[in-house]
């Protein structure tokens, strides 16, 4: 079976919901590019996120991100996996929703504690009690993520192509203007 990819599908969710994991498989299976803003971010500043919040703060690394994902959104149409912070901006939202279509990877904080516990790649949990900080922020982004075009549930037992066939069929039965079978 092929597909058209007719828009840009872009991932948004909590860190460790799968965004950049389902995004690649995703992409594999539509046979599309897959990029993620983070990396391409990372590619542009020659330094890791850490670094750039470190050297010069949360505002400008946002700033930054918008920019790529607008950039982006303008080129080839591809999975676009985004960082946990980027749909948090209106601004963001607005250009995600008019150029593509925002699928939010919905996972619950036991998921998501379960898979950046062991990672330090996380700026914003090197916090004293970093379970805390991850349900701190789930709180407080879960109703901006709830705004995205498409919600598709993370089960905690699903594979990563499961994960991908889910988004997939969820595009295919709710989005006809984003993707279809060929």
């Amino acid at each position: 079976m092929s597909y058209e990819l007719k828009k840009t599908v872009v991932f948004v969710g909590m860190m460790g919901a799968g965004k950049t994991a389902v995004g690649r498989a995703l992409a594999a299976k539509l046979d599309v590019p897959f990029i993620d803003s983070d990396a391409e971010i990372v590619k542009a500043a020659n330094m890791s996120i850490a670094e750039i919040f470190e050297r010069d703060g949360e505002a400008f690394f946002r700033l930054k991100e918008s920019q790529v994902i607008a950039r982006l959104l303008e080129e080839e149409r591809c999975i676009l996996s985004t960082g946990g912070g980027a749909y948090l901006a209106e601004g963001n939202r607005a250009e995600i929703s008019e150029r593509g279509v925002a699928v939010w990877l919905d996972a619950d904080v036991e998921l998501l504690w379960n898979r950046v516990k062991h990672k330090d790649t996380r700026p914003l949990l090197r916090t004293e009690n970093p379970r805390q900080t991850l349900e701190e922020i789930f709180e407080a982004r879960v109703p901006l993520y709830g705004l995205a075009d498409l919600p598709v549930k993370a089960d905690a037992g699903l594979s990563i192509e499961e994960m991908a066939d889910r988004v997939a069929q969820a595009l295919l039965d709710a989005r006809p203007d984003v993707l279809a079978e060929t």
